[in-house]
């Protein structure tokens, strides 16, 4: 509510001039009229308290004083209030007032609560007569000296009565086409159109000025939302309860940082244009008369996991519109799949095949776990042996969600190709972890204890160092190679490629995080 005038304040049994009162604090308003709505019987804040004899001076018969104060006493029966002392301004028409003269106009600026809101008029109104010509109440709210019409039919009692009582038509009338209204105040001015005294005999009282501006909404769903997929942001404009028309609102509103629309917003709200555009969502339209709500939604994603809320502050700019609440939407990086596998040593040859030996696999599973082996030696025919193998390999998830996937294999004593290649103990490393934005980094690495490879010691040695034994074969030392684009890593300690054609790898370490519905790699 933003204005209500009962015409009571200070009010009792001596009849006053629509001109002569003040209203409640704290606007105290004071009204004006056309003089010819405030002689021949018109204008007096008439009760059936007052005495039965007309004012002096007011050019009402006794009949038409009755008849003002009946009215009065109507329209209080109507709003609920005690007939007896209800004050009304009354009109009885003595003389032709003239059509399109002003009735009643405020005279003090009534303040809004904030500029561009819908505003709509209510009022009480009551006829007597109505075999003759029917008051046209014409309400206008006044921006400045600008009348800003509420109507596009007058208000006609007689005509459209909500009842009739002693021969009373009476009823609450309100103006059927709110105003979005710029002002950070506003007037009030009745006109009455019809110009003819024979007839034209109304009241009216509690004169209301209604805020109706509809209510932004702002939400997200679904929640959670995986990284790479979509949710939807819909803000909903739900109309206040008498479901008027509303033309004309609009809102621009900023995305959070770090969240991108992936299309055009789509709306099912009437008269209206949705668009995005540098993080930014822009709508304006209308509710059509009847229609609860509707809405305007689009598709966001983000790059990174994380919280994503939209509060009023966000939206920068906001017509005919209450400001929102606030709604949050969380984005989650995929459930990595674990895939880890170590073996000791792998022997391919044309003829014979051995291993992997001691094999730990944990292999393309969203599961954590841990799987582990060991073999107490190995031969190798033709080739040489190995002592002692252990493997590893394992899938862990932090207390932040993140995930890790690490293998490792460790191989002793070993002895190959007639003591060219031997070892204390060869160990490989791999390692993919998850990090806060759901991207993947890996690393690899070896561990060399008394690695001698045709009588050369092997220290601290480069990734995929290449040594070439003369006539017998090529061996790579520390191989790495990248897996899944950058998603996995796959280290051999050893890997020895014979002339012969016989292919052996010692010490094997291969990890991924694979996003779902990605193939995990075959080694």
């Amino acid at each position: 509510m933003v204005f209500a005038e009962g015409f009571e304040n200070g009010q009792g049994a001596t009849p006053v001039l629509l001109t002569d009162y003040t209203g409640a604090s704290p606007v105290e308003q004071t009204y004006s009229a056309d003089p010819a709505w405030l002689t021949a019987c018109n204008g007096w804040l008439a009760s059936p308290q007052q005495p039965g004899v007309p004012p002096p001076g007011s050019g009402c018969s006794a009949g038409n004083w009755q008849a003002v104060q009946t009215m009065a006493g109507v329209l209080g029966q109507w709003a609920g209030g005690d007939p007896a002392t209800n004050h009304a301004v009354t009109a009885y028409t003595a003389a032709n007032p003239g059509a399109g003269r002003v009735q009643l106009r405020t005279e003090q600026p009534i303040p809004l609560p904030a500029p561009d809101r819908f505003l709509t008029f209510s009022v009480d109104a009551a006829e007597q007569n109505c075999f003759a010509n029917h008051a046209l109440f014409e309400f206008y709210l006044l921006d400045g000296a600008t009348a800003v019409p509420t109507f596009t039919t007058p208000i006609e009692p007689c005509a459209n009565p909500a009842t009739v009582i002693d021969g009373t038509a009476v009823g609450t009338y309100t103006s059927d086409r709110p105003v979005l209204f710029g002002g950070s105040s506003v007037g009030v001015q009745l006109v009455n159109a019809q110009g003819s005294g024979v007839g034209n005999d109304a009241a009216f009282d509690n004169v209301r000025v209604l805020d109706v501006t509809p209510q932004l909404d702002v939400g997200y769903s679904p929640p959670p939302v995986q990284m790479g997929q979509t949710a939807t942001l819909t803000f909903t404009v739900t109309n206040t309860a008498e479901l008027a028309v509303k033309d004309g609102w609009s809102f621009t509103t900023n995305l959070p940082a770090g969240l991108t629309a992936t299309a055009q917003p789509t709306t099912d709200c009437t008269d209206a244009t949705a668009s995005t555009a540098a993080g930014t969502v822009t709508a304006t339209g209308a509710l059509a008369t009847g229609q609860v709500s509707c809405t305007v939604a689009v598709t966001v994603t983000a790059a990174r996991p994380g919280t994503y809320t939209t509060c009023a502050t966000d939206v920068t700019t906001r017509v005919g519109l209450n400001a929102p609440g606030c709604a949050s939407v969380r984005f989650i990086a995929p459930v990595l799949l674990f895939d880890a596998h170590a073996h000791g040593g792998q022997l391919t040859a044309p003829l014979v095949g051995v291993g992997p030996l001691a094999p730990s696999d944990l292999t393309c599973t969203p599961q954590p776990g841990l799987d582990q082996d060991q073999a107490l030696g190995a031969t190798l025919p033709g080739i040489g042996s190995l002592g002692v193998i252990d493997t590893e390999a394992h899938g862990t998830v932090g207390g932040d969600g993140q995930r890790t996937a690490t293998a490792w294999a460790r191989t002793a004593k070993v002895s190959l190709l007639g003591g060219l290649i031997t070892a204390d103990e060869i160990r490989a490393k791999a390692a993919a972890a998850e990090d806060l934005d759901g991207a993947v980094t890996t690393a690899g690495e070896v561990e060399l204890v008394n690695l001698r490879i045709n009588g050369t010691p092997v220290v601290n040695p480069a990734v995929d160092l290449t040594i070439t034994i003369p006539l017998v074969a090529t061996v790579v030392v520390n191989e790495q190679r990248t897996l899944a684009g950058g998603a996995g890593i796959a280290v051999n300690a050893l890997h020895v490629r014979l002339l012969n054609g016989v292919d052996l790898v010692i010490s094997h370490a291969r990890v991924t995080l694979t996003r779902p519905g990605t193939p995990c790699p075959i080694d």
